[in-house]
């Protein structure tokens, strides 16, 4: 068993165990992959503040998200295909969420279903919804997620389009994958995923097959899921899901102040400060780079999440310091369950929350809500967030 210290460590066993058209899946962005890259590279830009002789034996890192416990402000992503990551990906994640303390949350386009996950879990987990345009199938799904006991509603308002995705369209991705001889010669070298796939009846997505009209197998679904995705979608269409759902309401997506302030308006109990992992739209901002900006246009009308970009308990740290409640993470879980399934999974929270420790004590701080701007250095080339420059409502940096 390798010695694992870090997730880049994890990454490069699931780059090893993972068929390439999941592995890129997971490890892309859309066009050049420029938002994709510096959703990460942003974070190195941004030092942090070392201080010395604090008592630091006891460190706390428990805190709520939206409302729910969670022993660190740390949280799985929705994410699509993570049963095609390893078999029953979804379970196994949301199964070593569960035992690590942090909410799961479930996409609409997962592998293992909403009835799949709460079969195999005790701790209410969150589900992530796409609105479609079929809206008597986005209400069951709403039904379905209430059914199985979910405490919160995650609403993602940045796929109303799908970006361009070069390599999923350069590798046929589907699920089950499309068996092109490229993709057949790839997944041979892979025996381990194989033989794992080969012993779950879990290969298509569970919250769609079997559920939406007409659609009972691989055909119709790709027709129907083409089809689907819904771009009249507006801010008018949040009452009905709000009221429908009548529970916890996250919303997802949001890069800019004004849409904060909407999505606030319209009742969001937290936000979720995305870029959709740099898979959309790219040239978008990174999601660290607004995140102090769409935390002050909120105030304390609602939690700040945040989402893009973490690959260590140093990176949530400095997304707490800029303002941040809580923090998501998705391809960091997902190396881990591609590496090594639910012990992988576990190995990467349980790297960040040593690293998110260790950073808080070095840092002179006992609690993560104590964490602020002062913690952060500021390079002379980087604008500290509301420092010497002030985001205007309009949407422009200018000097004081």
């Amino acid at each position: 068993m390798p010695v694992i210290t870090c997730i880049e460590d994890l990454r490069r066993m699931a780059e090893r165990r993972v068929p390439r058209v999941f592995y890129d899946y997971a490890d892309s962005g859309s066009w050049t992959e420029q938002t994709y890259r510096e959703n990460s590279a942003d974070f190195s830009r941004i030092r942090l503040r070392q201080r010395v002789a604090v008592n630091m034996e006891r460190r706390d890192l428990a805190t709520t998200m939206a409302g729910q416990p969670a022993a660190m402000p740390v949280a799985l992503a929705p994410t699509g295909l993570t049963g095609m990551q390893h078999p029953d990906g979804e379970i196994l994640a949301a199964q070593a969420a569960e035992e690590c303390g942090v909410p799961f949350t479930l996409s609409t386009m997962s592998i293992c279903s909403i009835e799949d996950v709460a079969a195999a879990t005790s701790s209410p987990f969150w589900f992530q919804l796409y609105v479609m345009r079929d809206r008597d199938f986005a209400a069951g799904l709403l039904d379905r997620a209430k059914a199985a006991g979910c405490s919160a509603l995650v609403l993602t308002l940045d796929l109303q389009v799908i970006g361009q995705r070069h390599k999923d369209l350069k590798n046929g991705l589907g699920a089950p994958p499309r068996l092109t001889l490229a993709n057949i010669l790839n997944m041979a070298t892979k025996p381990r995923w194989c033989l794992g796939m080969a012993q779950t009846k879990r290969w298509n997505f569970g919250n769609i097959v079997g559920h939406a009209s007409g659609v009972e197998d691989m055909g119709t679904l790709a027709e129907w899921t083409a089809a689907q995705f819904d771009p009249t979608l507006t801010w008018d269409d949040i009452d009905w899901i709000r009221d429908h759902w009548g529970g916890t309401l996250i919303i997802k997506g949001i890069l800019d102040p004004e849409d904060a302030r909407i999505a606030a308006d319209k009742g969001a109990d937290a936000i979720i400060v995305s870029n959709h992992g740099g898979r959309q739209l790219d040239g978008a901002m990174s999601s660290l780079t607004v995140l102090p900006q769409v935390a002050d246009a909120v105030g304390e009308r609602c939690e700040v999440h945040f989402d893009g970009g973490i690959r260590s308990g140093q990176d949530v740290l400095k997304a707490l310091a800029m303002g941040a409640r809580g923090t998501y993470i998705g391809r960091a879980f997902l190396y881990g369950l591609g590496a090594m399934g639910k012990p992988g999974v576990t190995a990467a929270l349980e790297l960040i929350r040593k690293e998110l420790e260790l950073t808080l004590a070095l840092c002179g701080r006992n609690d993560v809500h104590d964490l602020d701007l002062s913690n952060l250095v500021f390079p002379h080339q980087i604008p500290a967030p509301l420092g010497p420059y002030q985001w205007q409502p309009q949407g422009k940096l200018a000097a004081e």
